[in-house]
Parts: structure tokens; sequence; C-alpha cells
């Protein structure tokens, strides 16, 4: 991927039955190559997620990966459409566009909670609690965010599951 090409995320993963929508900054270059979100090998988030919902997401196919957050009520996006980066980082995103979280929102009756993976996506936290929704930041399941993985996981589970 060239530095300074602008970039295009990946379509959200969500259906009117969605009640927890958990959206990231911006795919990765290796994501956005495998057209699948988290698809680097190293982010946690399929690892913390299923042991969040006791779910073997790791292991399985990405389609069936989807099926098994969407059919527990999970959505997945991010909060850029589109964006200038060179690398993974968050911190080398440019000229970010962003999504239609209030259009996505409108689409998806049952929601309740927005759960931000990471700090560069929690900034559009007050466009989601405008509308109604209760939001939480997640610590980012990016390997270059070093907290430990059992820290990351208690909070994950405090997050997207507040009634455990």
């Amino acid at each position: 991927m060239s530095a300074e090409a602008r970039h295009t995320g990946l379509d959200p993963v969500c259906n009117a039955d969605v009640r927890c929508l958990i959206l990231g900054s911006f795919p990765s270059p290796a994501s956005l190559s495998a057209r699948q979100y988290y698809g680097h090998r190293q982010n946690q988030f399929w690892r913390l997620l299923g042991a969040v919902l006791g779910e073997p997401l790791p292991e399985l196919v990405y389609p069936e990966r989807l099926e098994r957050v969407l059919a527990r009520g999970i959505g997945v996006w991010d909060v850029y459409r589109s964006c200038v980066r060179p690398g993974a980082l968050d911190a080398d995103i440019r000229a970010g566009e962003a999504n239609d979280l209030a259009g996505l929102v409108a689409r998806m009756p049952r929601l309740r909670r927005v759960c931000f993976n990471g700090q560069t996506a929690a900034r559009f936290a007050p466009k989601l609690t405008v509308l109604g929704l209760a939001t939480v930041t997640l610590p980012s399941s990016s390997p270059a965010y070093t907290l430990a993985f059992a820290q990351k996981l208690a909070r994950w589970r405090a997050g997207i599951l507040p009634e455990s």
C-alpha cells in the first residue's frame, strides 16, 4: 500500500438485532488486504471477544466468526470510512472521513451500547451519547497496546457484558 494513498474501510457487520456495537478506528493494512476485521494475526480482538462470549472465535473461519457474534447481538464497524495512514498505527491516521454512525444506528432499533476499541475510536463517543446510547471505552486489542491480556479481558467483559 502506498503511504499517501487514501484507504477505504470495510462494510459494517450488523443487523437489526444488534444490541452492542464495537467500533474500532480503521482496519490495519493486514485487515484491509484480507478484507476481514482484525485480520492481523497478532491483534487480540477475536481472542478477547471469544473469551467474553465463551465462543472459540479465533479457531473459526471468518464468516463463521461473524455469524456467531451477530447471533449474540454484537456488531462490528469502524469510526472512519476512509483515511490516509502510512502504516498501521492509529496515531498515523490523517484526513479521516467519518462513517455515518447515526445512519447505522437508525437501522439497529435494539442497539443500546457502543464499545470503542481504543482511545482513537472513543473520540466519537459524543456523537453517539447524543443519540441516547451508552458508550464504553475498551482497551485497544492492538498488539501495540501492551496492557496484559488478563487486564484487557476483565475490562472487555465489564464493558460488553455490564450485567455480568
